[in-house]
Order: C-alpha cells, then structure tokens, then sequence
C-alpha cells in the first residue's frame, strides 16, 4: 500500500461537493483528491453523508453542485452511454454482498462480465470466475455452490471476487467487514490489501471499522455534519489532536467540542 498520495493527476477528484434532501443538508462543500493507486477510507458517524457521498460518485445520485472527476473527466451530467463508461472502470464490494440466490457463486462473479460482454461465452466467463475466486483465496468446488450454502464470511469473498473480475481502475468498499467476527474480518482486510497492491487499483471505502481503517488505508478523511473535517495519514488517526476524531476513534470527546477543519 502507498504512505503517501503522489504527485501524479487524481484519478478522483471531489471539488466542493454538495447534496441536500429538502431542507437536510447531507454534503457541504466536500473537497478530496484520491490519487492513482491510493487507498483512502472515509469514516464518520451514521448519518455524516458517507454513503451519499459514494453514490454520487457512482452516479446513482447526483449531487447539488460542486465537481465530481474520474480520471480528469468531469462525470456529472453524462450521457446514460458515457456514464456507463465510467462505470465500467469500477468494482464495487458491497455491505451486504448482493448476492443473487438464484445463481450459483460463479454467475454471481461473472455477473457484470457477461452483461458488458454479450459475445462472452458461458464457459469462458465460468473460467474468468473461477481465476477471480482463486484470487481471494477459493478453491474451484465453490464456483457451483449457492450463495446461501456459504458463510458470511465466504460470501463476503465472493463478493470481493466480482468487485475484482472485470480489472477495475478503481474499486469501493463499502463497509467491508461489518457483520464479520474479527478473524474473518482481519481476513477480508488482508484480501483487500492484496488486491489493491497485486492489481494496482485505486480503492475508496467507507467504514465504522477503525481497525479496518488503519489496516488498509494510505490516508482516513472523516465526515463530520456533512463536511470532511479531517484528512491525513493513517497512522496519524490516532495522534490527531482533532476533538471529533478522537471522539470517533476512543468513544471519547477531550474537553469542548468545537467544528474545526484539520489537514
């Protein structure tokens, strides 16, 4: 994993980015540059705009105003055509899997193969699947199980499987190892790590996981009210002075608490 951002252009950009439901300001005025390679984790509270944030990304919202940039290009507005596009540069892991029950494991992973390739064949997507699987530690035997013959902690794989089938440029995690016992979870983090590194994809996730957090992440932002109020590496998350991160990361507030923007 990267310690640092580089230099190189982001290969996501949020510029002042901002999203309200009614009177509810969910966003305001998010900036964060995510550099090519860079794993970044965004934490906060329930509620804080984390998820929002990640569907305006993936263009399942839109966001009120501000900039949202892949690769140099802003992504706001596209075409259904250009947008999918974009969307076919990312791979997704999903909180609770979604995972199809009416399709063996396999399928589940060759999923987004096949839908962006109608000339794939089925025993050719079959293999894509079964070299995924294997990527995050599957033997083949589990490629025509059901997903409800698993454990939660192998459907979590699988789900990392497909994230990582189609080679995204870019890979998003969303609270990756919520429902997992820490063994499983420490699992899940490692897999993540090496996906990352070994096919060099840049990765956001958002997560309540400190531990996760400080294990995968190059740098942690956390959402505060809707506003990133702290960025850095993260092996500083725990020496910040910031009073909403400590709170957040200990379960404890020193002394006042008082808005304040920390980079």
């Amino acid at each position: 994993m990267n310690n640092t951002p580089t230099s190189a252009a982001p290969k996501i950009r949020l510029k002042d980015m901002t999203k309200s439901f009614g009177p509810k300001s969910v966003l305001t005025g998010v900036s964060l540059d995510i550099s090519p390679g860079e794993s970044v984790v965004v934490i906060g509270g329930s509620g804080t705009g984390k998820s929002v944030m990640l569907k305006c990304i993936l263009g399942i919202m839109e966001p009120d105003a501000g900039v949202v940039e892949v690769d140099g290009e802003k992504v706001i507005g596209l075409s259904p055509v250009k947008r999918d596009a974009v969307n076919a540069k990312f791979g997704m892991l999903f909180q609770g899997g979604a995972l199809f029950d009416s399709l063996p494991v396999w399928e589940n992973v060759a999923f987004g193969l096949m839908a962006r390739n109608r000339r794939m064949s089925r025993d050719e997507a079959r293999t894509h699947a079964v070299e995924s699987l294997a990527k995050v530690g599957l033997t083949p035997d589990v490629a025509d199980l059901a997903p409800s013959e698993l454990s939660g902690g192998m459907q979590k794989r699988v789900g990392l499987a497909r994230a990582i089938a189609s080679k995204p440029d870019i890979i998003f995690f969303d609270e990756p190892t919520t429902g997992l016992d820490p063994i499983m979870a420490d699992v899940i983090n490692d897999l993540i790590i090496t996906c990352v590194r070994d096919l060099k994809i840049t990765a956001l996730s958002i997560t309540h996981d400190m531990h996760s957090a400080r294990k995968i992440g190059d740098r942690i932002a956390m959402l505060h009210e809707g506003k990133l109020i702290w960025i850095g590496p993260a092996a500083d998350v725990d020496k910040t002075d910031n009073p909403f991160v400590q709170q957040f990361v200990h379960g404890r507030a020193e002394g006042p608490i008082k808005m304040q923007v920390r980079r």
